[in-house]
């Protein structure tokens, strides 16, 4: 295993256990074995490691362009919620301590935004494979894309703090709670 996938593995456990605030960059380097100097020639910050965590360790969602014109469009938003769902699990409890930080997150907003990353970005994702479907006319025209979204993913992340707070590691029934959360929105028209 490299040094950068050890140190990758040792933040994943160090955030999810103390939340992104109360973890420093030397307590995620002892967890690797390593010293921070090793840490800071492959991340440049914090915030780099923790988008690092997010993008190669967290659950992730499938590409808009692999769902698009497959299967159903009812189905691949349901998987999408499901992989929200489990992204969400994942990630919250790294995430959530920030809030609490007023100086921490306004640092934290700047360096996610000079990445061009940020909290938006499952949304994005989501919304960007409906209006793949919409161009495709699987999807109604009319459907406001990222109201639809916002709404499914404001769903799973709610279902996510309700897991955390349960002192869970997974939203229970995740495919069931993804096929309820899309049957409650209405896709508008969709060609299934």
């Amino acid at each position: 295993m490299s040094t950068r996938d050890r140190i990758l593995d040792a933040a994943a456990t160090v955030l999810r256990e103390r939340g992104i605030t109360r973890t420093t960059t030397k307590e995620i380097a002892r967890a690797a074995g390593c010293s921070e100097a090793l840490l800071y020639k492959h991340f440049s910050d914090k915030q780099e490691l923790f988008l690092g965590v997010l993008s190669e360790r967290a659950p992730r969602l499938d590409a808009p362009a692999d769902l698009a014109g497959r299967g159903t469009v009812t189905e691949n938003v349901t998987t999408l919620v499901g992989q929200l769902l489990a992204f969400y699990a994942r990630s919250f409890p790294m995430a959530a301590s920030i809030l609490g930080a007023p100086e921490l997150l306004a640092a934290h907003r700047e360096g996610l935004g000079r990445r061009g990353a940020g909290p938006q970005g499952p949304a994005l994702q989501v919304q960007a494979y409906l209006d793949a479907e919409v161009r495709g006319g699987r999807l109604a025209a009319g459907v406001d894309t990222e109201a639809v979204a916002r709404t499914l993913a404001g769903a799973a992340l709610f279902e996510a703090f309700l897991a955390t707070y349960a002192g869970l590691d997974a939203v229970p029934e995740t495919a069931e709670r993804a096929r309820r959360i899309v049957g409650a929105v209405r896709l508008g028209a969709a060609a299934d």
